[in-house]
């Protein structure tokens, strides 16, 4: 079977995504895409643009898969000729009726983020079958829906939230996590090594993290520091005061920008906390715990997917700073036990695209399967 992946932000998650399952897939997958930059006139223009190349394509898909960065109705009618016969899906990696905006967005100010919100709304009402990430990316994307579109005077058609929820499914994120294998590094540390591989915006809610590391070092707990994930020139001031008042702790502090780099620290660090208060799936969640770095992680989000109801007790807190910063200074005080008496990575391991691509061949097949029976 053929696919053409469309995709107008092909960069960084959503990239390694389109290029992961074109590589794994037993299916002929081609990609779509533009430069991912300016994610905002991606979500507007992108469709007119990759509308234009999808004219040139001489490659005929029998799906079209689709990610929430398109405006899939303005693409879609723009390429009837191409594209009327075909069956569509579209993968939610995150959308933006949910997703907390900063507070300094002007759009959020001025309610422009409902506009882009929309266009999420209706890709999913024009798609065939919708798919999310996680459990609970689908919940809150749904149950959202009502509240947004009571928004607008009159209308709303709220009725079509259920024609929605009908063709949704969930299809989990898939990774290649076998490629930190070659990378992995049997070591016991001494100290602790705390670790930090998430992007450096207020939506990981990095004062957290910090404040509670900050406490840690004034009650002489040891532990060491490594700092990795994306960071931007106006990320939260945080890091800055944390990059000086935890200078004696810190191995590193800032983004890998090679695999290598990126894998040996995960493979170094021993323990995560995870501070986040958004995540729709949670992909350097996923490779942390992988690479065998205990998590402590919030009670909420897509995490509870992630580890085995058994060790629940053992990874979750209860979403406050105060019971986050009593875990992890017990596990920092009783490290050797706590930490090193099993692999995490069995956790995950499912999530890699050489166990999962079978799971997205197989449901794909299906929906061109049972579209053309409808038809």
């Amino acid at each position: 079977m053929k696919i053409l992946l469309v995709e107008p932000f092909f960069v960084g998650s959503h990239a390694t995504w389109a290029k992961g399952y074109q590589q794994f897939s037993q299916h002929d997958v081609e990609i779509l895409s533009l430069p991912g930059r300016h994610w905002k006139w991606r979500m507007y223009g992108g469709a007119v643009s990759l509308a234009q190349k999808m004219k040139k394509l001489k490659f005929k898909p029998d799906l079209l898969l689709v990610t929430d960065m398109l405006d899939l109705t303005t693409f879609l009618a723009l390429t009837k000729k191409q594209t009327a016969h075909l069956p569509v899906a579209i993968y939610f990696h995150e959308n933006q009726i949910t997703y907390p905006w900063s507070p300094a967005d002007a759009d959020k100010k001025m309610e422009r983020n409902n506009q882009i919100g929309f266009l999420n709304y209706t890709s999913a009402l024009a798609a065939d079958w919708v798919c999310f990430n996680s459990d609970y990316h689908h919940d809150n994307f749904l149950n959202a829906l009502p509240a947004f579109l009571r928004q607008f005077p009159d209308f709303q058609e709220l009725d079509l939230v259920d024609f929605i929820q009908q063709k949704s499914s969930v299809l989990p994120l898939g990774m290649d996590l076998k490629k930190f294998d070659s990378y992995k590094m049997e070591i016991t540390n001494d100290i602790p090594i705390i670790l930090w591989n998430h992007r450096w915006e207020y939506d990981k809610n990095p004062t957290s993290f910090f404040k509670i590391l900050f406490q840690l070092k004034k009650e002489k707990i040891d532990f060491r520091l490594v700092v990795l994930g994306k960071n931007y020139q106006q990320s939260p001031p945080i890091f800055a005061e944390a990059k000086t008042y935890l200078k004696e702790e810190i191995l590193h502090f800032g983004y890998a920008s090679d695999l290598a780099t990126y894998a040996k620290w995960l493979w170094q660090a021993d323990i995560l906390p995870v501070t986040n208060v958004q995540d729709f799936f949670g992909g350097s969640i996923v490779e942390a715990i992988y690479c065998n770095i205990y998590p402590i992680l919030p009670n909420r989000l897509a995490y509870p997917a992630h580890i085995p109801l058994e060790h629940h007790q053992k990874h979750f807190y209860d979403g406050t700073d105060e019971q986050l910063y009593l875990k992890l200074k017990k596990v920092l005080l009783d490290f050797k036990a706590s930490s090193t008496a099993f692999e995490t990575k069995n956790y995950v391991h499912h999530y890699d695209w050489r166990i999962f691509a079978r799971a997205y061949d197989d449901f794909f097949s299906n929906i061109v399967s049972d579209y053309h029976k409808l038809q």
